[in-house]
């Protein structure tokens, strides 16, 4: 939504290079009424009308089609980054745009839609599920409607769901054990048919249901290639990436190195620059977990001032957006110095951030 024309202009060419089809309104009620009526991946407001953005924006996050949908404001100085990202925006550009720092933003939004695409897929199956709530000793009985990374439609036999959470046991077709996944029910309508949002799974089981998924797809999308980023800071919690496409706050994402073994670890962007880096937690939940970021940690510290270049791609938007916990202290109970900076001072102006976290050691040792 953007009634200046050369904004448009600008994106058009960049969005056709990146092969990402777009539909363009001037006006709000326009907007609105798209966005009532279509699914959309991405949504791009220009905030030179704050309070116009506020309600686009506002009435995309409560429509069922479009709440995941990818946000972008674009910014002039009396809004400036902060209150694009107050706004709600995951994403936020300066104007007036140029062709190449828009590439590189948009770069990154292409790699996360790609990925909440993926995760969204629904394969039409027809599978029984034992059906347990935590709180009582109920148990039910149903069938999978169909099923995909993010949740799954149910019927349920002869009755309705009441009780949440829940524990749900299904077995996928050529997997060797049983699926156990926590999760609640998100809808329930007409014969018995419900919702359920997934909450959580082990890491194994959710390697299995993406494998059984992506084996069940026609032609498995293209992914985009991971973004390169050089290290700045590390810590036992975290590290610092800069890059000129960081991802949002909120994203999870694999990172990895190579040079012989590949080293994997997960994380969860905390802070993020635009056009210049992202700061990220370690995911350290699991006995997994933590030594993949065991491994990853002695790689680069062994590597010393010779950082080898890290590789980052999206695993799509964490359940911290919609409304879960917050992230929990590192495990033990550590104080993280680098990690705290994420969570306490996200907000300080770039500079002003950046100025405190060099006065960080640049390969802290863990305590």
């Amino acid at each position: 939504m953007s009634s200046d024309p050369k904004t448009v202009r600008v994106l058009r060419r960049v969005l056709g290079d990146l092969e990402i089809a777009m539909e363009d309104c001037s006006e709000p009620e326009t907007a609105l009424r798209k966005l009532t009526r279509q699914k959309f991946e991405a949504i791009i407001l220009d905030c030179s009308n704050l309070e116009d953005a506020k309600s686009v924006l506002k009435s995309a996050q409560i429509a069922p089609a479009n709440k995941r949908a990818v946000a972008i404001a674009l910014v002039d100085g009396s809004v400036g980054m902060r209150g694009g990202f107050e706004l709600g925006a995951h994403f936020v550009l300066h104007k007036p745009l140029s062709g190449e720092r828009a590439r590189s933003s948009f770069r990154a939004v292409r790699a996360l839609m790609k990925r909440e695409r993926r995760r969204q897929l629904r394969v039409p199956v027809q599978l029984t599920v034992e059906c347990q709530s935590f709180r009582s000793p109920a148990r039910y009985r149903a069938r999978t409607v169909d099923l995909c990374e993010g949740g799954m439609a149910i019927q349920v036999s002869g009755s309705v769901l009441k009780e949440n959470p829940l524990r749900f046991t299904l077995e996928l077709p050529g997997m060797p054990h049983w699926l156990v996944i926590e999760g609640e029910v998100a809808w329930q309508g007409e014969s018995s048919q419900a919702g359920v949002r997934f909450t959580g799974m082990s890491d194994e089981h959710l390697l299995d249901l993406q494998r059984w998924l992506n084996s069940q797809l026609p032609e498995a999308e293209q992914v985009d290639p991971p973004v390169d980023c050089r290290l700045s800071r590390l810590s036992s919690g975290g590290c610092y990436l800069e890059t000129d496409s960081p991802f949002p706050v909120g994203t999870r994402v694999i990172l990895s190195v190579s040079g012989g073994l590949q080293l994997r670890a997960e994380g969860a962007v905390r802070v993020m620059h635009p056009e210049f880096g992202m700061g990220v937690e370690f995911s350290q939940t699991t006995p997994k977990q933590r030594e993949q970021v065991r491994h990853m940690i002695e790689r680069l510290r062994a590597d010393g001032e010779n950082f080898a270049e890290l590789q980052v791609e999206p695993d799509g938007l964490e359940t911290l957006l919609e409304g879960t916990a917050a992230p929990t202290k590192p495990t033990g109970g550590v104080e993280d110095s680098l990690v705290e900076l994420f969570r306490q001072k996200s907000q300080l102006p770039m500079e002003l951030f950046l100025a405190e976290m060099r006065q960080q050691r640049p390969m802290a040792e863990p305590k």
